[in-house]
C-alpha cells in the first residue's frame, strides 16, 4: 500500500487547511454535539461548506457532490479533524440523501436533495422503537394505505436532535402478514404534519440529544414513499452501511489521542508526567496501534470503492473497532483527569467556575455520552453476527 501523497494532493491539503483557517469561527472550534445548544450553532459550519461546494464530498457530482478522489476525501476529513471543526449532522448528508439519489424518483431528488445540501431541511432518523433497536426488523410502527396517503401510527425512540428536525425518514410496517423484513416501507415525513409529538429524553450527561417521536393518525402522501412498498428493508440496509462506515471516526480519534497525550503530559504521578509512566503509556500505545490498524482498514475500503466496489461487511468492522477505540480514548482521558472529572459529571449549574484544570471540563460528559457508541448504528454484537455470516460463512 502506497501511503505517500502526491504533490497535487499535498497542494489540495494546503487549500483545505487555508480555507478552514480563514472561515472556521473561533467560537465553533473544538465544539462537539454536547456543546452546540442551538440549531444555528449546528448549521453555521454546514452552510459555510455549502457555499464553498464542499458540504457533501461523498455525493455524485450531478447531485451537488465535490467529485473528489478517495484520497482527497480522506485528506479533507483529516484536516477537519486536525482543525477541530464542529461535526456535520449526518442524517441528511450521509444517510437519507444517498438513499434518495440512489432509490428515489426524479421529483424526490429535485425536491429534497438541494435543501439537504443547503441545510434548509434538517432531517432526523426514525428507525429504533421500544423493543426494536438492534432487532430493527421487529418494528411495529404501522402505515395503512388510505387512498393517496398512508396513515401512520406508532412510536420511534432515541431520535437524535428531533427537536430541531423539519423532516424524519421512517421505517414503517405496511404488511404484517409476511416475514418481518419483507413488510417494511421507507417513508419521508414532514415533522409539521398533525399527529406528530416529540418528547425529550435527557441522557446521562444531562443533555437533550435524543427524543421520543409519536405518530397518531399521521397522514403521509404516497409521493413521499421511497421506492416500492414493502421494499424498505433494502433501502434501510443501504443506509446503515453508510452510517456504520461514518461511525468509525478515524480522523477524529487521532485528534482525540493527541489531546489525551497533552492532558497526560500535564498530569503528574509522584513527580513524573502521567504519559511517561509505564502502565499509562502502555494503554495509550495499545489504542494507537489499534487505531493505526483501523486506519489501514478504512484506506483499503476506500481504495476498493475507488475501483468501483462498495462497502459491505467491512462497514461492520469499521463500526465495531471505531466505536471501541472511541470509548477507550474517553476512558483514558477520564483516567488522566482523575478526580477533577467528578464535579463536571454532576455540575450542570452547580459550580460557578470549573473545578480543576481546563482540560477536565466536559471530560466526564463525553465519557458518559460515548457509552452509547457501541449500541447505535446497530449494536456491536449484531455487527459481529453480520461478519460471522457474510465473511466467515457461519
Amino acid at each position: 500500500m502506497d501511503l505517500t501523497f502526491s504533490r497535487e494532493e499535498e497542494a489540495f491539503r494546503e487549500r483545505v487547511r487555508s480555507f478552514i483557517a480563514e472561515h472556521l469561527p473561533a467560537r465553533l472550534k473544538g465544539r462537539t454535539r454536547r456543546d452546540l445548544a442551538t440549531k444555528e450553532d449546528y448549521l453555521d459550519w454546514h452552510r459555510t461548506l455549502y457555499r464553498k461546494g464542499w458540504v457533501a464530498p461523498l455525493w455524485p457530482k450531478e447531485y451537488g457532490g465535490t467529485d473528489w478522489s478517495v484520497t482527497e476525501r480522506y485528506i479533507f476529513n483529516e484536516e477537519c479533524a486536525r482543525a477541530e471543526t464542529p461535526p456535520l449532522i449526518p442524517f441528511g448528508l450521509a444517510m437519507v440523501g444517498p438513499v434518495i439519489y440512489t432509490f428515489g424518483n426524479a421529483a424526490q431528488k429535485q425536491k429534497f436533495l438541494p435543501r439537504i445540501l443547503s441545510g434548509d431541511d434538517w432531517w432526523c432518523q426514525g428507525y429504533s422503537e421500544p423493543g426494536a433497536g438492534s432487532d430493527l426488523a421487529s418494528l411495529k410502527t404501522r402505515a395503512v394505505r388510505d387512498g393517496d396517503h398512508y396513515v401512520v401510527n406508532g412510536q420511534k425512540t432515541w431520535t437524535t436532535l428531533a427537536q430541531f428536525a423539519d423532516w424524519i425518514f421512517c421505517l414503517v410496517r405496511t404488511d404484517p402478514s409476511v416475514k418481518p423484513q419483507q413488510g417494511i416501507t421507507f417513508l419521508l415525513v414532514d415533522m409539521k404534519t398533525p399527529g406528530i409529538t416529540v418528547k425529550p429524553i435527557i441522557v446521562l450527561d444531562g443533555v437533550r440529544e435524543v427524543n421520543e417521536v409519536f405518530f397518531d393518525d399521521v397522514m403521509v402522501p404516497i409521493e413521499n414513499r421511497v421506492g416500492e412498498e414493502n421494499q424498505g428493508w433494502t433501502y434501510a440496509k443501504f443506509l446503515l452501511v453508510h452510517e456504520r462506515s461514518g461511525i468509525a471516526g478515524v480522523a477524529r480519534s487521532k485528534k482525540a489521542i493527541e489531546r489525551l497525550r497533552e492532558i497526560a503530559a500535564a498530569e503528574q504521578v509522584d513527580g513524573t508526567p502521567l504519559i511517561e509512566t509505564d502502565e499509562f503509556a502502555r494503554k495509550v500505545a495499545e489504542v494507537e496501534i489499534d487505531l493505526t490498524a483501523l486506519e489501514f482498514t478504512e484506506l483499503r475500503t476506500l481504495a476498493a470503492e475507488a475501483r468501483g466496489g462498495h462497502a459491505g461487511p467491512e462497514s461492520s468492522i469499521l463500526k465495531i473497532k471505531g466505536t471501541e477505540i472511541q470509548q477507550r480514548i474517553t476512558e483514558l482521558t477520564l483516567e488522566a483527569v482523575g478526580y477533577y472529572a467528578y464535579p463536571d459529571a454532576h455540575g450542570f449549574g452547580d459550580n460557578e467556575y470549573p473545578v480543576g484544570p481546563e482540560d477536565s471540563v466536559g471530560t466526564a460528559g463525553v465519557y458518559f455520552n460515548m457509552r452509547k457508541a457501541s449500541i447505535y448504528g446497530g449494536s456491536n454484537e449484531i455487527q459481529r453476527n453480520i461478519i460471522a455470516k457474510a465473511v466467515l460463512g457461519l
